[in-house]
């Protein structure tokens, strides 16, 4: 019965069960570009949490995550367009001086993104299930952003 959830990017240098030094069936992981949420995922964490029992959700990114990138330089290209529609309102949500850029070149922006998509997916994930949101309320399960800095291998929780 895994202790926690984490959905992260399928990035290889950002792999939960090594970061968390965790083993072979200690944690739940869903791992898809971006770390966005998707009603199939939805449902593995209501199974997870409301039946396994896990009583953390995490949602994390990391530093220099290309889908981030890609959504803050508007690509399109096959299915990956609408995987990064679902990081899009992060992009929109995120300011920058007037002078920057608000593309994949300026790093600030690129970090402000990848938190604010985090922060974003954890919120979709209580938003849309009310199964989540229930355990929540009780106090039952934490739904927490989180972003593994590449550089340091040190992991925030916002």
């Amino acid at each position: 019965y895994p202790f926690a959830v984490v959905v992260s990017c399928r990035d290889s240098r950002s792999a939960p069960e090594i970061i968390f030094d965790q083993g072979v069936g200690d944690l739940f992981v869903a791992r898809v570009a971006g770390n966005v949420i998707s009603d199939d995922m939805l449902g593995s964490f209501e199974f997870a949490t409301k039946v396994s029992g896990s009583r953390l959700i995490v949602v994390m990114g990391h530093s220099a995550c290309g889908a981030v990138m890609g959504a803050c330089d508007g690509v399109e290209l096959g299915h990956i367009t609408g995987l990064l529609a679902k990081i899009l309102p992060a992009v929109n949500a995120t300011s920058v001086a007037a002078e920057a850029e608000r593309n994949s070149s300026n790093a600030d922006f690129v970090a402000a993104v990848t938190e604010a998509n985090a922060t974003m997916q954890a919120a979709d994930t209580l938003r849309q299930s009310p199964i989540i949101k229930a355990l929540v309320d009780q106090g039952k399960l934490k739904v927490v952003p989180a972003i593994h800095n590449l550089s340091t291998g040190e992991v925030e929780f916002l």
